[in-house]
């Protein structure tokens, strides 16, 4: 018996005639299994301390930063900035511009979140259902799409939409539509519509090769039977691919959550570094008050806050993950 089984296991009375382990077979017993308890700790030690040591004095510093006020004069003079208590927080949370970020940034979140889950879903589904060769084709492109640098892809999608010479703006004049010369950024709503479907065609394949993988996990004698009681295509899902899937489903939503909530790179890259009102989401909305309106403090508390509306999300996946380690 392992020293894991041996403490989860119930203690055996000694049988009758039979005399009872030495004191000191008993005592290596007891450090034995105190060892292999402590063991995953000592292994993750490393990475601990190396997660502590990248972010956590920049957490702890952007904390300090936030109840104090650094101007440039403290910049360059490297002088410690005077203290203004909750004076940052105050301003911000009383700015209305800072509160339509916020719903800004938790509509397209939650729009983002769900066509990506939901469409990276169905691409799973449709994986499981064609033939291995197309399915290894498929499993590849989508991971040269996921590989793909933000950067990147968000220049690739801002040259398909230029209204000069943007390749949808033609075929879709082509086709009868009037949108020759056509600006998606004029509008917010058209400008976001290209933002969200950059990052949905982003976070599909990360979605898909997950939840495909999940899917090996469904017994075929289950939805065979399902299949002989007359259920249909849709009632097999709901009942029981689908709840096998919900803890994989709730992983990769709340990982998605975080990801889009800290958007930055797409709406920076699309507008040229210069984000319009209608385009700010809270990264960009934190690093443009810090760095070119020079007010440092005000930007650390703007991300203080951040992290804090991320916090719940954060430990509401651990705990998820805490979750499907018990069922393991």
């Amino acid at each position: 018996m392992s020293a894991v089984d041996s403490r989860s296991a119930p203690a055996r009375p000694t049988p009758p005639g039979r005399p009872a382990p030495p004191a000191h077979v008993r005592k290596k017993r007891r450090r034995t299994s105190t060892g292999a308890g402590r063991t995953p700790y000592l292994l993750a030690l490393p990475a601990l301390l190396m997660l502590i040591g990248l972010l956590g004095y920049p957490m702890f510093r952007m904390v300090v930063l936030s109840f104090q006020n650094m101007r440039l004069r403290e910049l360059f003079q490297g002088l410690t900035p005077p203290w203004v208590g909750l004076d940052n927080y105050t301003k911000i949370l009383t700015d209305d511009v800072f509160w339509s970020v916020v719903l800004r940034t938790v509509i397209f979140t939650a729009v983002s979140v769900v066509l990506t889950v939901v469409l990276g879903l169905a691409v799973a589904l449709l994986m499981r259902r064609v033939a291995p060769s197309l399915r290894i084709g498929m499993i590849i492109t989508m991971m040269f799409v996921w590989a793909m640098p933000q950067l990147v892809a968000t220049q690739i999608f801002r040259w398909l939409v230029d209204a000069d010479f943007g390749v949808v703006n033609y075929l879709l004049t082509q086709i009868g539509f009037d949108f020759e010369n056509h600006s998606w950024f004029a509008d917010p709503k058209q400008g976001w519509l290209v933002i969200t479907t950059l990052v949905v065609w982003a976070g599909i394949p990360f979605v898909a090769i997950t939840l495909n993988a999940g899917l090996t996990q469904v017994p075929k004698e289950l939805l065979e039977a399902a299949t002989v009681d007359g259920a249909s295509p849709w009632q097999a899902l709901r009942n029981i691919t689908l709840p096998i899937l919900k803890q994989l489903i709730v992983i990769v939503t709340t990982l998605s959550v975080i990801w889009n909530f800290g958007l930055f790179t797409q709406p920076w890259v699309i507008r040229d570094g210069e984000p319009e009102a209608d385009y700010q989401t809270l990264a960009t909305y934190a690093y443009s008050i810090a760095f070119k309106n020079n007010s440092y403090s005000l930007g650390s508390a703007i991300s203080v806050i951040t992290v804090l509306l991320l916090l719940f999300v954060m430990v509401f996946y651990i705990r998820q993950m805490f979750k499907i380690g018990d069922v393991d």
